[in-house]
């Protein structure tokens, strides 16, 4: 299955959700794409609203459908509640770390960046976006990327991280210190609808 290459902004009004967690998606219209999309709409129903909420999470972390159930099934072998372990799973893909570090400014450019073989985990090159990071783990740049004019500016802004990554300013790197907890993650998704979603 292709990779959307798309309008961010387009997906994210679809769903009503902001998938950039930034809001400037939904600022302007607020409402759905298209010609028709700010005409009112019936109430969804249940297999509606599943998938809504399903879309919502695989759009903000730009995985096809492949990729996005593959990660669900393996959620359900991890001891815990499946929802919660599933979105542990999708933080902790390499190209969404390079994005809470602050690297990149949208998981999209994250991806790139790591596709380009511009960041190293534990000093090694990975050059493969779906990468599972491991706890404990350090991210970083190549020498020869750390003045790449696109991590300079995502840098240089007033990057928010995570409390369960940290940041070293003068080497350029971060750690993945430990799994999110759930109330650090966005209170707008209901991942129980998914694993009712799959689960039918």
């Amino acid at each position: 299955m292709a990779r959307y290459t798309g309008s961010r902004y387009k997906q994210a009004r679809r769903v009503g959700f902001s998938i950039l967690e930034t809001g400037e998606e939904l600022v302007k219209r607020p409402y759905g794409p298209g010609q028709h999309g700010n005409e009112r709409k019936g109430k969804l129903s249940n297999y509606g609203t599943q998938l809504k909420e399903k879309q919502k999470v695989r759009f903000m972390y730009g995985l096809n459908e492949k990729q996005f159930r593959k990660t669900f099934d393996e959620a359900a072998k991890i001891k815990g509640i499946h929802g919660e372990n599933f979105l542990k799973l999708l933080e902790s893909r390499l190209d969404n770390l390079v994005y809470r570090m602050g690297f990149a400014s949208t998981r999209r450019a994250a991806r790139q960046l790591v596709n380009h073989g511009h960041v190293v985990v534990d000093g090694k090159k990975v050059d493969i976006p779906s990468f599972r990071v491991k706890v404990g783990s350090t991210i970083g740049l190549k020498e020869t990327s750390k003045e790449h004019p696109a991590v300079k500016a995502s840098l240089e802004k007033n990057v928010k991280r995570p409390e369960f990554v940290t940041f070293d300013e003068g080497k350029c790197e971060g750690k993945y210190v430990r799994l999110p907890e759930r109330s650090e993650l966005s209170a707008d998704i209901n991942e129980s609808l998914i694993v009712e979603f799959y689960n039918k």
